[in-house]
């Protein structure tokens, strides 16, 4: 989507002037015409990085669980929980989504009555955040908003993804879209671990166990963090990094998915892998045989259907989802590698730095 708020925060991702027109915008300064589609503005800069994710890459698509929003459930339900008690976000605010994936986290929080804009390197968005949610397409090393345009944002999963350097970068921009009491939250992680960890990596082996096995399939989640280059050490490290680009730490939390990791890791993967080779079965016994990546988008659709459904299975998975709390409630003070942050702004980081 794309409303006329949107139209008066946004700026040409080159130089920082005023875009104007319709369709089509131009930049009142540097003459740059920047395109725009019927459900998201494309304000990717000029410049042409090295370091890209792959997230850009089809292939971590290919199983379309990015194009429908259902219900937060297991570990995105505590994430968005977390976000919602450290930020609150509320209808006086302007709030960011930096990195927002599909924009479900958007679509979970359009109900806290704030004015939101989610921005992502690649275009794979919701349905539903794309009729409802006002959504850019860009580079967040250079955001193509206003200084001061928001007074809350939030990166969810997003800074294992960077190097050092692009971190530095990020934050220095978020800093800048922020207004001087902005705030910022973070969900990510150091490499840094505790003691705690030597759990989840048993249950990292016990998965590795199956797959030897055939009852569960790791190739997508290994292509997923073949992505991650981990810059931050650890919490000292975050804590200079945020300083750096006029941030910090005001509230911290921990997260070390002991009950998660048996439920995500374990349990989820053993019925997913169940669940695709029954819709493969299905297709060979008609004659019609489908490769991996269709069983897996069949599966993830019968599996959406029951869930959105509110039935059983929704049931089940809500009851897993208040058992895998029990980590925060649990060892939330443990300091070790996950992490939930909220990072209040220096005022004096409002300027524009591209000046």
């Amino acid at each position: 989507m794309i409303s006329s708020r949107l139209l008066t925060l946004v700026r040409c991702p080159d130089c920082g002037g005023t875009l104007t027109g319709q369709p089509e915008l131009v930049c009142t300064a540097c003459g740059r015409r920047c395109a725009t589609s019927a459900e998201y503005l494309v304000l990717h800069p000029g410049v042409s990085y090295a370091e890209q994710t792959k997230y850009l890459d089809e292939a971590l698509h290919d199983d379309a669980r990015h194009e429908h929003v259902s219900p937060p459930l297991l570990s995105a339900k505590i994430r968005n929980d977390m976000l919602r008690q450290f930020l609150s976000p509320g209808p006086s605010d302007t709030v960011i989504d930096l990195g927002c994936g599909s924009g479900k986290v958007l679509v979970w929080n359009a109900g806290t009555g704030a004015y939101q804009v989610g921005i992502d390197v690649s275009p794979y968005f919701a349905r539903e955040a794309s009729a409802e949610i006002d959504l850019v397409l860009g580079d967040l090393r250079r955001l193509p908003f206003a200084a001061g345009a928001f007074s809350k944002g939030y990166a969810l999963d997003v800074f294992e993804h960077m190097s050092r350097e692009t971190l530095v970068d990020v934050l220095r921009e978020a800093a800048r879209v922020l207004t001087p009491d902005g705030a910022l939250f973070v969900y990510s992680h150091v490499r840094k671990n505790s003691r705690l960890a030597r759990g989840l990596k048993a249950v990292n082996a016990l998965a590795r166990w199956f797959e030897r096995r055939g009852l569960m399939d790791l190739s997508r989640e290994r292509l997923r963090k073949s992505d991650h280059l981990n810059p931050l050490v650890d919490i000292p490290d975050l804590e200079a990094m945020a300083a750096s680009a006029g941030f910090r730490i005001v509230r911290i939390r921990y997260y070390t998915p002991a009950v998660g990791a048996v439920v995500e890791n374990i349990v989820m993967r053993l019925v997913e892998h169940w669940l695709s080779r029954r819709a493969s079965q299905r297709a060979a016994s008609t004659g019609h045989a489908i490769a991996a990546a269709e069983a897996s988008r069949q599966a993830r659709s019968d599996a959406r259907a029951h869930v959105d459904g509110r039935g059983l299975p929704y049931a089940a998975l809500r009851l897993a989802t208040w058992a895998m709390k029990l980590d925060v409630l649990l060892f939330g003070r443990v300091r070790s590698g996950p992490f939930f942050a909220l990072l209040a702004k220096d005022g004096a980081s409002g300027e524009d730095r591209r000046s």
